[in-house]
């Protein structure tokens, strides 16, 4: 029986301190700042453990590699994506019999610099997507919502294409494509807070992207949505996680400068490429627009309309406030949000039970266990910054994780005899994918630890 307690990584630690709520929720915008940099040739900034579970998820084998340059094209962990342009593999095999793998599309007996993935049961096999530049398991074994087990799948077809496909296989025998939601340049199942219900946290990447001549690496982020399936509905559920949102309006006003805010309300507001200004001027001015339309989304999308419109008219030049205002409007409504059935009546804050977490800690080899622990879809390794002067007594860190129940990390601790850890690590272990913990086939939320090798 798999121990899931003892699996080892190689990551540096050091003291930190930090909000690991708010890390989870922030990850993902750093992400999209490293994919900027890698299709634009930076350095590799990360490693990842590629895993194969074999069939009825009794062993692991973990295979660490490093992402490296080809061709001039350098990749990172690109949302910390399992394949990408043919890098990465996983398979594993559900407790329904359906098996997944992620891996590079072949050519004959030569793999290529493409990714694809098939859902396999009984000697036959459905093809999810094949010759594509990312592919991502996102969830396996979890029901979104749709009453089967799903396979969900992240797909980008190519370099080019804006945003991600997000395609729910059913995980019955012969498993169906279920639903597909586009439009986000990333999607995550996540029960955020612990109640028991997942939902998908995706981005209007498609209805921004180019909105007013800006493009996507010009936004922090592009506006976040919240999403949830009930009854077969698809549903923003936005609304209810406002603090959230809050969060991102308190940064974003912090990076507003007083006297190129005043600047910018000087301006016809459009400032295009073309604009005859100074070309630095040009760039920072594009900055603080950028920003105070995230501030304007953020209210937006979250059903805050009224606070919206208070915002750009706060900021915004006035002679094009009306203009402005209609062409936010006309581009959400052609954005993702044109897939939802309906909003989400639940008063924003309004939280259900915190659900039972399962102690996977407490299980050993050779029981036979109640509940099936979590069992690893994809670790990224962090930077490993010269560490040979430590002299730590100790080789390891025992790192304890809540894993929700759609598989993705809540909470990251050191256990044992440490006390602290690094942020490095805080930010890797917030991307973390599991197969979550199974009782009777049910996912449920689950504590694990992890035994972090302090060595390179």
């Amino acid at each position: 029986m798999l121990r899931s307690d003892t699996i080892t990584l190689t990551i540096q630690v050091s003291e930190c301190n930090g909000d690991f709520a708010t890390v989870i929720l922030k990850a993902r915008q750093e992400s999209r700042k490293l994919i900027q940099q890698d299709r634009t040739g930076a350095p590799p900034s990360a490693n990842m453990l590629n895993l194969h579970l074999s069939s009825h998820r009794t062993a692991i084998v973990l295979a660490l590699f490093g992402f490296f340059c080809v061709t001039g094209r350098c990749l990172a962990h690109d949302n910390d994506l399992l394949c990408n342009d043919g890098d990465g593999s996983f398979h594993a095999e559900s407790h329904t019999g359906v098996t997944v793998r992620v891996g590079a599309a072949r050519n004959g007996e030569l793999a290529t610099r493409k990714c694809e993935a098939t859902l396999s049961w009984n000697k036959q096999a459905v093809t999810v997507a094949t010759s594509v530049t990312q592919l991502d398991l996102d969830v396996f074994g979890v029901d979104l919502g749709l009453g089967v087990p799903v396979a969900a799948f992240q797909i980008r077809k190519s370099d080019s294409q804006c945003c991600m496909e997000y395609q729910l296989y059913s995980l019955e025998k012969p498993p169906r494509l279920l639903r597909t939601i586009t439009g986000g340049d990333f999607f995550s199942a996540a029960d955020i807070d612990l109640d028991g219900r997942v939902e998908i946290w995706t981005d209007d990447a498609v209805a921004v992207n180019g909105f007013e001549n800006l493009s996507l690496a010009e936004f922090d982020s592009a506006p976040t949505v919240v999403l949830r399936f009930v009854r077969g509905d698809l549903v923003d559920a936005s609304s209810e996680f406002q603090a959230y949102f809050d969060d991102e309006v308190t940064r974003l006003r912090k990076e507003l400068d007083p006297d190129d805010l005043r600047d910018f309300k000087n301006t016809d507001g459009k400032l295009s490429p073309n604009a005859p200004l100074p070309v630095d001027r040009l760039h920072r001015l594009r900055g603080v627009k950028g920003r105070i339309l995230e501030i304007v989304w953020s209210y937006l999308y979250s059903g805050r309309e009224q606070q919206a419109w208070g915002a750009l008219a706060e900021t915004w030049p006035e002679p094009d406030v009306e203009r402005i205002r209609a062409a936010i409007l006309n581009a959400r409504a052609h954005g993702i949000l044109a897939q939802v059935t309906r909003v989400s009546p639940v008063s924003p804050g309004k939280r259900g039970k915190h659900v039972r977490i399962f102690d996977a800690t407490t299980q050993s080899a050779g029981v036979n266990l109640e509940v099936i622990p979590p069992e690893p879809i994809m670790l990224r390794r962090p930077p490993l910054p010269g560490i040979a002067d430590q002299t730590s007594s100790s080789s390891e860190l025992l790192l304890e994780l809540i894993i929700d129940s759609a598989g993705k990390v809540r909470s990251a601790e050191p256990s044992g005899k440490a006390t602290s850890m690094n942020s490095t690590l805080i930010h890797a272990a917030a991307e973390w994918k599991f197969i979550p913990a199974l009782d009777a086939g049910r996912p449920v939320a689950s504590r694990t630890r992890l035994a972090v090798s302090l060595r390179q």
